[in-house]
């Protein structure tokens, strides 16, 4: 169940009712605007109240998002994108609905002929389907790597798992697993090594310590620069 609601000095306020959300909560985050998750045993006009005593949290925290937003990517009709294997077209098309078809090395995203394509909705579709091609392509080359650079410097590890997790861009697990951010398809070639590096490394040396980085150094010979580059890129943003 869904309502949506106009509050002064912020504008529409997507209530979400759903009985998998067992605690009453607000989410402001980038693309996607204010949402409050709705327990079922309160009502939307208990919702409503609620938003209205935390008015000036919301306030601030859609200042620190709108900063976010901003070095976000705006795609327009003429915008042109290209990840490593494919490339986007964005298309007019006479439905309501918002299609992607990833085919061909294509990223086609078609959004109705009437829509402004700078609406949310469709900025939020056009980079799923990216990150969805990333995922196709991350699937492909990443394991590939793994296997080539744990041979290269004799380091064994459990599996590769791809993931899209929205705080680190790889770990390994206790019994070295290597888990690798679909994102790492978007950083420079030489970026991405250095990631698969850092957690075959960990299949070594479980913290961050003065052995870890001793070995990191070894097998990368720069891992304090190529630390530095990577920090460059944001997780979230691009």
């Amino acid at each position: 169940m869904t309502k949506i609601f106009a509050l002064d000095g912020i504008g529409n306020i997507k209530l979400t009712k759903n009985s998998r959300y067992k605690n009453l909560k607000i989410t402001v985050r980038p693309l996607q605007g204010v949402r409050v998750l709705i327990p079922p045993p309160v009502s939307f006009e208990e919702a409503e109240k609620f938003v209205h005593t935390k008015k000036e949290w919301i306030k601030r925290t859609i200042a620190r998002i709108q900063h976010i937003e901003h070095n976000y990517t705006r795609f327009n009709e003429n915008s042109t994108f290209q990840t490593r294997e494919h490339r986007l077209r964005l298309l007019k098309h006479s439905k309501n609905t918002i299609q992607i078809i990833i085919k061909s090395r294509i990223i086609h995203v078609f959004y109705p002929d009437y829509a402004d394509i700078s609406d949310i909705r469709i900025q939020k579709s056009i980079r799923k389907a990216i990150t969805e091609a990333w995922r196709i392509e991350a699937k492909t080359f990443l394991p590939v790597r793994v296997k080539e650079l744990a041979a290269k410097f004799g380091f064994k590890y459990g599996t590769v798992n791809i993931k899209n997790a929205g705080t680190r861009w790889g770990s390994c697990s206790p019994v070295n697993n290597i888990n690798l951010n679909v994102q790492l398809m978007r950083l420079p070639w030489h970026l991405t090594d250095y990631v698969i590096l850092h957690e075959l490394v960990h299949t070594v040396q479980k913290n961050h310590g003065k052995n870890f980085w001793a070995l990191l150094e070894k097998v990368t010979g720069n891992a304090r620069g190529l630390d530095r580059q990577l920090k460059k890129y944001n997780l979230n943003i691009w």
